[in-house]
């Protein structure tokens, strides 16, 4: 895998994750799965992130559904958010 650009403009990254749930559900017009695609290919990191997700879609086809304890849903968010440089608390 190539390394990352120090110089990549991250904003782009983020645009594109907020989009990813729909690109994989198929509710994007050819423009901008074509945008998606191209940035995809450019950005190791944002492939690893499309294919991570496109493995949890599939391993929660699955699965039974079951209400998260409210617990684990807080950490999560919390860890989530702390990701992504937010902190909703």
């Amino acid at each position: 895998m190539k390394k990352t650009d120090p110089q990549h403009p991250h904003h782009n990254c983020i645009a594109l994750f907020e989009r990813l749930s729909e690109y994989i559900d198929r509710e994007l017009d050819v423009s901008d799965c074509e945008a998606i695609e191209a940035h995809i290919q450019a950005c190791p990191p944002c492939m690893v992130c499309l294919k991570t997700l496109e493995q949890t879609v599939k391993l929660c086809k699955h699965l039974n559904s079951q209400q998260v304890p409210e617990s684990l849903s807080l950490k999560l968010r919390t860890a989530i958010n702390d990701l992504i440089g937010r902190t909703e608390r």
